[in-house]
């Protein structure tokens, strides 16, 4: 029973004592360099996948915000909630050039494993903040699955955790920085 990635199944999968014919291993693939490559791949994919996140959450709260009425007027009327709905658009957008420059850097054969941990840590930070805010803007209703902003909230919990956390994508750039591997 969980309440994110509600949509996908999640199961735990056993091999012991597995041995694998020559046949059935991937070509050209020694050690890690395999998995590692498909966990990049699967990265560069949060990148977009974040920025849509984002994205529904906004158009959620500038749609309640602009029918929502307190005081005889649109609630998307008072500063503070303008505010909200202005940051909201401004760190979607970064998020998008954040993943369209590394898409393109990946195109160009230029991308690192580091730029894509960059893109994956900032862009989930950025999804996280602005469904924070888009339930916010909602008041009580944001918590409700009367509106997308809690579903995507949840999901975006799990997406900070799964293709590695922040804390592992944050060493990693930490070595990149410096050249100090903070862990062996």
């Amino acid at each position: 029973d969980k309440r994110s990635l509600r949509a996908s199944v999640t199961s735990e999968l056993v091999l012991d004592d597995v041995r694998l014919t020559e046949d059935a291993v991937l070509p050209e693939v020694v050690g890690m360099k395999g998995p590692l490559a498909t966990l990049s791949e699967a990265r560069f994919g949060i990148l977009f996948g974040t920025v849509g996140s984002a994205r529904a959450c906004y158009e959620a709260a500038l749609d309640y915000a602009l029918e929502r009425e307190q005081f005889s007027k649109p609630i998307a009327s008072f500063q503070l909630t303008q505010q909200k709905l202005v940051e909201m658009m401004v760190s979607i957008n970064r998020g998008m050039l954040v993943a369209l420059h590394i898409g393109r850097m990946k195109d160009a054969g230029t991308a690192s494993s580091e730029h894509i941990s960059f893109g994956k840590l900032d862009n989930v930070r950025m999804a996280l903040e602005v469904a924070r805010s888009a339930r916010s803007v909602l008041g009580a209703n944001g918590i409700t699955l009367e509106y997308p902003v809690i579903r995507h909230m949840n999901n975006l919990e799990s997406v900070y955790t799964y293709e590695g956390t922040n804390e592992i994508h944050t060493l990693i750039l930490g070595q990149a920085l410096t050249g100090i591997p903070a862990f062996s």
